[in-house]
């Protein structure tokens, strides 16, 4: 269900800051974006900031690795535009052929054991939260994850598991595969706060 005040804007500032980015950045704004701009207590800079957190903080895990987990989560979540948002981020900081095999079975894709057993645990954590168990936290680990890198790709699975079911329920237009990539080079410029 798109909500009018999503689309354009719930206030005079909002509807500005959204059509300023639109006409600068030559593309209609993303609904991810349009989200932090209706009722900044929503999606505002409480949730920003753990995003950012989550995908840009310190941490062993690379940016494209961080950007696989989320389009991950939007895979299992069957989540088109978070699986088109990240799958675009996520191939410039990986081989784009890697992305697309981790899409298609990441049990089968040429990964590190410890990604393959981290998206293992991020995929229990989406599809069976009731059903993880510290054997999926040792099972990773006895792969070579380490407690930290465990703990925060459980950060990535957690914000995506939000935003990916915010996405649906707000019925977010899926952007063309170019509109994805101009969006990819943003983000990657701006971050997510």
């Amino acid at each position: 269900m798109r909500l009018p005040d999503v689309e354009r804007g719930d206030s005079l500032r909002g509807r500005a800051l959204i059509r300023v980015i639109s006409i600068v950045s030559a593309a209609r704004l993303p609904d991810a974006a349009r989200v932090a701009f209706y009722h900044r207590s929503f999606v505002g800079p409480t949730f920003g900031a753990w995003t950012q957190a989550a995908m840009r903080g310190p941490g062993d895990w690379s940016v494209g690795e961080r950007e696989l987990m989320a389009a991950m989560v939007g895979h299992w979540n069957s989540c088109a535009f978070c699986i088109g948002a990240h799958h675009a981020t996520a191939v410039r900081g990986l081989e784009p052929a890697l992305v697309d095999a981790c899409l298609a079975d990441y049990r089968t894709a040429p990964i590190s054991e410890p990604l393959r057993a981290t998206l293992a645990f991020l995929e229990t954590m989406t599809l069976r939260p009731g059903d993880l168990a510290a054997s999926d936290a040792k099972d990773a680990m006895d792969a070579g994850v380490s407690r930290t890198q465990l703990a925060d790709a459980a950060a990535v699975a957690a914000v995506f598991n939000i935003i990916t079911r915010y996405a649906d329920a707000l019925d977010f237009t899926v952007p063309t595969n170019a509109e994805f990539d101009r969006a990819a080079a943003m983000l990657l410029r701006r971050g997510y706060g």
